[in-house]
């Protein structure tokens, strides 16, 4: 049992050190960092929304020095631990708080239930789609064009060298396509439902390129079928019901892979990049067996973390913290991943350092 608990930890342990090693330079890689995505990324945005989709309540943040502030994890969660290896001072502010000059370190749009669609998630209340997290940003980047006296071109340039992510999908199959009688899966078989999502997010990731993003980052979708949230929808049907859904999710995969290839080819000065979330969160559940990755930590209700109650006390030795999120452990691995790809098949075509590596 000891060896079992000692190898996860020293995968974690070598993860943190690879944070701590990049935050030690004097300079961050990138003068600034934008985040677009749902509740893997939200830190606060859902906050002042009338939706059931918050995580401003114990036991949520029970290992984030601020307490609960929105992030849908135990602590940070994956974009908190991209910061950090980016070398940022502090982490990026919700786009419901960012004020003034701290909008030049960027600034974080995600929403929890937010999809690619519209419809996405609206079921829990009110939330951004990525198409509202668009416009968020075109407000900001007025904002920041506004520092330079509006000079277009300067703060184009300054924009082209800030890191920007973009992690959308997981809603649009866990609150939409596999929600039982759907419109969409009644519409679409998951082939069809992979391509006009990913039509739908070329034309997002086109308009955000027209905003000045030049260096982006894309995380693929994680095996949705094997989070406790789906496999205990899944229920009687087993095992099949659950590789029918990573089947689904990883046609929509495949898709954004070559939309990066088609993005970086058509579109001047562009570097997408796609990060493996499947395959980086699938190989570190597996290469570390005593892992717990069937059960969450928190006790849940509909997939979210039941308010004030205790959660598992040996928190690193579980891959899920709710039903849906990861445990900041697993954030910290699969960001440090990300960020210096362990495989090759980790980041195509290239990694997040690399990506940040002045053009």
């Amino acid at each position: 049992m000891a060896r079992e608990i000692v190898k996860p930890l020293w995968t974690l342990f070598s993860a943190i050190f690879l944070i701590y090693l990049v935050n030690g330079a004097a300079q961050p890689q990138v003068p600034c960092y934008f985040i677009f995505g749902d509740s893997l990324s939200d830190n606060g945005n859902n906050n002042p929304l009338l939706t059931l989709a918050k995580a401003n309540f114990p036991p949520y943040g029970i290992d984030f020095p601020r307490g609960p502030t929105g992030r849908f994890s135990n602590g940070r969660n994956l974009v908190d631990a991209v910061a950090e290896l980016l070398g940022l001072d502090n982490y990026i502010p919700p786009f419901a708080t960012a004020r003034g000059m701290e909008l030049l370190k960027g600034v974080n749009y995600a929403s929890g239930s937010a999809g690619i669609r519209n419809e996405t998630g609206r079921q829990t209340g009110q939330i951004i789609s990525m198409d509202m997290q668009l416009q968020n940003h075109q407000s900001i980047v007025k904002q920041i064009a506004s520092f330079w006296g509006n000079n277009d071109s300067s703060a184009e340039e300054y924009l082209g060298k800030c890191i920007y992510t973009v992690g959308m999908g997981t809603n649009d199959y866990i609150l939409n396509y596999f929600v039982s009688l759907s419109s969409t899966s009644l519409q679409y078989t998951p082939d069809q439902y992979a391509r006009v999502l990913v039509e739908q997010y070329s034309q997002q990731l086109r308009t955000l390129y027209n905003f000045g993003a030049r260096k982006i980052v894309l995380f693929g979708l994680g095996p949705l079928g094997s989070i406790p949230y789906e496999v205990a929808a899944c229920g009687t049907k087993g095992s099949s019901c659950v590789s029918y859904i990573n089947n689904a999710v990883q046609i929509f995969n495949w898709r954004l892979i070559s939309l990066v290839q088609e993005l970086n080819s058509n579109l001047r000065n562009a570097k997408f990049i796609y990060i493996d979330y499947y395959g980086i969160g699938s190989s570190y559940a597996l290469s570390q067996g005593s892992l717990i990755s069937n059960v969450s930590c928190c006790e849940v209700k509909g997939g979210a973390c039941i308010a004030f109650q205790i959660p598992c006390r040996n928190r690193t030795q579980y891959i899920f913290w709710d039903g849906i999120h990861p445990t900041e452990a697993t954030n910290v691995v699969i960001a440090a991943r990300a960020y210096k790809a362990k495989f090759l098949t980790d980041a195509f075509p290239y990694d997040i350092n690399r990506l940040a590596q002045p053009s």
